[in-house]
């Protein structure tokens, strides 16, 4: 398939991930975190899987670049916002985390609107938050969707794991931005 074609297989599968969403939340508003569990695994395990085919495939695509991205922070807000709401998650963790995603979002925009020229191009930092932020889900919706007893201790180093994660990841694009910004203006 051809670099401009926008409807590829991998873009179908985020495409996937986005309608995904919807029913995550209501599994997990409905007290079903059986199913929520399984069905935010197939979607994480999907975010690896339409990367990987768009590279052995060569079908990158500039809509894929972007859409990727848009459909973790989706799925991923979505979870964060619905597991607060239910009490499953510290409240303080779930406004980081959407703070750090709005920021990341309106900041893209402001570097498109400067530089004409935004890349979508997660950086190091990002990636191993956006994991550990799945991981973080993941457990949490094992634990309550499976009934898996014990793990209080993986849930709560893995809410400290994300909020130390969210933040730096935050602080590296706000430094990033700043030079981006700073040679915009030929500073």
């Amino acid at each position: 398939m051809g670099q401009h074609f926008w409807l590829n297989i991998p873009n179908v599968i985020t495409v996937g991930r986005v309608f995904a969403v919807p029913f995550m939340v209501w599994l997990i508003l409905t007290h079903d975190l059986h199913a929520a569990f399984w069905l935010f695994v197939a979607a994480g395990i999907s975010d690896g899987v339409d990367g990987y085919l768009a590279k052995i495939l060569q079908a990158r695509t500039r809509i894929g670049a972007f859409l990727d991205p848009i459909a973790d922070k989706l799925l991923l807000v979505s979870a964060f916002l619905t597991l607060g709401v239910q009490g499953l998650l510290p409240l303080w963790l779930v406004i980081m985390v959407v703070f750090r995603d709005f920021a990341i979002v309106l900041g893209a925009a402001l570097i498109e609107i400067l530089t004409r020229d935004l890349k979508m191009a997660p950086n190091f930092s990002s990636k191993v938050n956006t994991t550990v932020q799945i991981v973080l889900v993941s457990v949490l919706l094992g634990v309550h969707g499976l009934s898996v007893q014990g793990m209080d201790w993986a849930v709560t180093g893995l809410i400290y794991a994300t909020a130390l994660t969210t933040l730096v990841s935050g602080l590296i694009y706000l430094y990033q931005w700043g030079i981006t910004i700073s040679q915009a203006n030929g500073d």
